[in-house]
């Protein structure tokens, strides 16, 4: 059972005892009063915490006085033998997964471009570019493990269920920047040395097949199930970095070698994982029931969730056509 802490500062007049705390499940809750304000801290299991920053949401919006709330993580819990309890059944056969606001935060974060992202960006391609050229399996999963591609990729498909346009233009931005670092060092690669025909890497990404798209698929859906369930998914970044990262490298090999046409095959084999990862983490985040709370938003994010299914999945099938017409 993993719990959070909700800490609430509300105006005095605030009803906390019949409009929060009668209404939701808790562990537990501690009240006290200061500078006319009640300081409201309440402990609860990690899927009961939406619908409560929901509520406060909305409080906080209608209220004329400061209302402000933050939530944390809690490591342990020791329960005295007086403490509170309260568990209407609400949250049985609920998804467990972080809250929306907890979720937004943490792609607002990491999806913009800074020093960290560009660094490590930088420093996995060179590691991908050098694992490709000498057929070292263990420098290109070691690439994909610096990796930080997955961060904006899964921003763009979170933020297009809450209908967020700044965050999607926001984490597109991030995503071709980090596509461009390993894209432009590979191409100064190709253009300095001869291409590595004889490495396996090389070769693996310069065929595309159908099972590659059920793997980017598989990729994204366990990515975004990761995400929403913030655990510690490193292995699942790696392995949609597997499906991005790659295929990006040899794309740049071709280009600075100017090999035209023969880079067909991985510029497509490119936009097909990156397409599957997201169409894949859309249909999660939308089946995991990531919504806003106020009716307007609600009814953009629901337009959003449209067009972004049906861009990504008329995509989807281009790509798959176009890959059977090339196959056969």
């Amino acid at each position: 059972m993993e719990l959070q802490l909700i800490e609430v500062y509300a105006p005095e007049n605030f009803n906390y005892q019949n409009d929060l705390l009668q209404n939701f499940s808790f562990t537990s809750y501690w009240i006290s009063h200061e500078n006319n304000e009640v300081h409201i801290r309440i402990l609860v299991e990690k899927q009961g915490a939406e619908k409560i920053l929901n509520y406060l949401e909305k409080a906080a919006s209608d209220e004329s006085s400061q209302f402000d709330a933050m939530l944390y993580s809690v490591k342990a819990y020791i329960p005295s033998k007086y403490h509170e309890k309260n568990t209407p059944n609400d949250n049985k056969d609920q998804f467990e997964r972080a809250s929306r606001l907890e979720l937004y935060s943490v792609v607002e974060t990491s999806s913009k471009i800074n020093g960290s992202f560009s660094w490590y960006t930088l420093f996995a391609a060179l590691v991908a570019t050098v694992g490709v050229i000498q057929n070292s399996p263990a420098l290109v999963l070691g690439a994909n493990i610096i990796d930080p591609s997955i961060r904006p990729i899964m921003g763009v498909s979170f933020s297009s269920v809450l209908g967020e346009k700044k965050l999607i233009r926001q984490s597109i931005t991030t995503a071709m920047y980090g596509l461009l670092i390993p894209i432009t060092i590979a191409a100064l690669f190709g253009y300095l040395f001869p291409l590595p025909i004889n490495s396996n890497e090389f070769l693996a990404q310069t065929k595309v097949q159908l099972l590659d798209i059920v793997v980017a698929v598989s990729a994204g859906a366990a990515g975004a199930i990761s995400f929403v369930k913030r655990s510690h998914g490193q292995l699942v970044g790696v392995m949609i970095s597997l499906a991005v990262l790659p295929p990006a490298i040899v794309l740049g090999m071709m280009v600075g070698a100017a090999q035209w046409e023969d880079a067909i095959q991985p510029l497509l084999l490119l936009l097909i994982n990156i397409n599957s990862i997201l169409l894949s983490a859309i249909l999660v985040f939308w089946v995991s029931g990531i919504k806003p709370v106020n009716w307007k938003d609600i009814q953009e994010a629901g337009t959003s969730r449209v067009n972004s299914l049906l861009f990504t999945g008329t995509i989807f099938l281009a790509l798959i056509i176009t890959v059977v017409l090339l196959r056969f």
